[in-house]
């Protein structure tokens, strides 16, 4: 009688799976790269965005600052005007 013996896989790493893991890494590795590039590059933009738009806020402020100014004028003018049409009627 013969004794047949199965034959076993051998243990251990193969190289399939060494190619496997090295694969993967690679793509962990890359994906994670992507991930920082994009998200430094959010973060630089971010940065310009709200430079910009405190730029825009300090000259909306400084357009209405100047607003009130050349209403003033305009008013003072006015006023300055009158009085000396009042003055020049009443040495004619």
């Amino acid at each position: 009688m013969t004794v047949k013996k199965k034959k076993s896989k051998p243990n251990g790493i193969t190289l399939s799976m060494v190619m496997i893991i090295l694969m993967s890494m690679t793509i962990v590795l890359i994906l994670t790269l992507i991930k920082i590039y994009l998200s430094n590059q959010i973060y630089y933009e971010s940065k310009k965005v709200n430079k910009i738009q405190r730029e825009v806020e300090t000259l909306r402020s400084e357009k209405v600052i100047l607003q009130q100014n050349v209403e003033a004028l305009k008013f003072k003018n006015r006023v300055t005007d009158t009085i000396f049409v009042i003055d020049d009627m009443e040495n004619g």
